[in-house]
């Protein structure tokens, strides 16, 4: 019998792995828009940010201090959402799309950077980018695995790098002067509500690892809490040393809407700019498309099994490669980019509809104690019922805000296609359910599987 205690995490690693899903691409593409939005207020913003989305994502921290629910994520989705939201849930799979969009965009932004002759291609080389990537995907996860431990070590190395050569550029007497250089809040509340909005994409990722490793971790149900709690106030210092640096070298003007290497070439010599570039910008946005790409393989495969989408996407390959599901992706990846979409309209059309599945998700996690008050009772966290419920209620808010947010701040066009991005994946749910090619039955069934896995976990 092998001991069930082997190779068991601790804090720290959880703490790790917090931090690495959410340090990464997102703080290099959005910094500069949320700059754009608020000014050089984006220094509280950033650190209030991270634990507003750590409220948007609250049913995952309210869930893991419950429960020990193998399968992370969807699991937890799965033992929430009824069967028609079922459908959309696993939709939102194909709809990360919109986020190689911003990959691929982001890449070739920062690529323009170092040689200038890359802007006049932007859609092309873009285009190449996304294509490349997918190809990728053919090989299985290992190539992520090999460049992973290679991408993570540069990155940090280029954060060290921006914070200290930045940090004596800024002056902190004019930085915190409210009539210097458009002064905080640059746009107003709506402006700085604006930022979070845009911020949340690089705040998202404090929970997403933790809960993903349930089955290794020791005592998951005290240790994957305590874990993100304080993955947020790490990753929030290093997004506040980061944003006063970026907003507070240059003027305003200069670096409104533009990413980190604008500031970076002002404070760093030739030689290190080039390797923040790329070992910084480009490393982190590789590293999260080939993370990403591999993540929602085993979810799409599992959702045209499922019967969510047409019987011809249940194909795949002699080893699992799931390749119309791949190419469904790939097309609405493209589209965007062909169309001239930019990297921030491109997270919106992701960030709407993630945000309003997590708005669900977190009220629903109201009827918890209710259906299971013995595993309540002996939640890791322990708050009071009433504050439990506000924070389910107020983290349904805070995901709803950020998705209205962001659709309001889109041009009508964008707007339109938000809005099919949001409606088409719930009328496909509902058509599969209609047809029998999606089963309620066994997806009820398959809840309740889920629950009793998760309490079985506890025996």
């Amino acid at each position: 019998m092998s001991n069930q205690n082997e190779k068991k995490i601790g804090l720290w690693n959880i703490v790790g792995l917090g931090i690495g899903g959410a340090v990464g691409s997102g703080i290099f593409v959005t910094l500069g828009s949320a700059i754009e939005k608020t000014g050089r207020s984006i220094l509280p913003i950033t650190i209030i940010c991270v634990f507003y989305m750590l409220l948007a994502f609250w049913y995952n921290l309210a869930l893991s201090g419950i429960f020990v629910v193998d399968g992370g994520d969807y699991s937890m989705k799965g033992m929430l959402l009824p069967p028609m939201l079922t459908g959309y849930g696993g939709w939102t799979s194909v709809i990360w799309a919109f986020g190689y969009t911003g990959y691929a965009l982001a890449m070739t932004d920062y690529l323009g950077s170092l040689f200038p002759a890359v802007a006049a291609h932007e859609k092309l080389i873009s285009a190449g980018v996304l294509t490349l990537f997918f190809l990728l995907t053919m090989r299985g996860n290992r190539i992520v695995t090999m460049f992973e431990n290679i991408a993570t070590a540069m990155l940090a190395a280029a954060l060290v790098l921006f914070v200290f050569f930045g940090f004596p550029h800024v002056n902190a007497a004019d930085f915190f002067r409210a009539d210097f250089d458009g002064g905080f809040f640059h746009s107003g509340f709506g402006g700085a509500v604006s930022a979070i909005a845009v911020m949340g994409w690089a705040c998202q990722g404090t929970t997403m690892g933790p809960i993903g490793v349930v089955q290794i971790t020791e005592n998951p149900k005290k240790t994957i809490p305590l874990g993100i709690l304080v993955t947020c106030a790490v990753v929030s210092v290093v997004y506040g040393l980061m944003s006063y640096v970026a907003s507070g070298v240059l003027p305003y003007a200069q670096i409104a809407g533009e990413n980190l290497s604008v500031t970076a070439e002002a404070i760093l010599p030739r030689g290190l700019y080039a390797f923040f570039v790329l070992g910084g910008g480009i490393c982190a946005i590789i590293s999260s498309f080939l993370a990403m790409l591999a993540m929602v393989r085993e979810p799409l495969s599992r959702m045209a099994d499922d019967g969510w989408l047409p019987a011809l996407f249940r194909k795949k390959s002699p080893d699992g490669y799931p390749y119309f599901c791949f190419l469904l992706t790939y097309i609405l990846a493209l589209v965007p980019i062909l169309t001239g979409m930019s990297v921030g309209n491109a997270i919106s059309m992701l960030m709407i509809p993630v945000m309003l599945i997590n708005s669900y998700l977190n009220i629903s996690c109201v009827r918890i104690p209710r259906e299971y008050p013995e595993q309540f009772a002996r939640r890791s966290i322990k708050m009071p019922l009433w504050i439990y419920n506000a924070c389910s209620i107020l983290g349904g808010i805070c995901a709803a805000v950020v998705a209205i947010t962001l659709f309001m701040d889109l041009t009508a066009k964008d707007a339109a296609v938000a809005a099919a991005v949001v409606i088409i994946p719930l009328i496909f749910s509902a058509i599969a359910l209609k047809t029998g090619s999606a089963s309620a039955g066994e997806l009820n069934e398959r809840r309740r599987e889920i629950v009793r896995t998760a309490l079985k976990a506890e025996e």
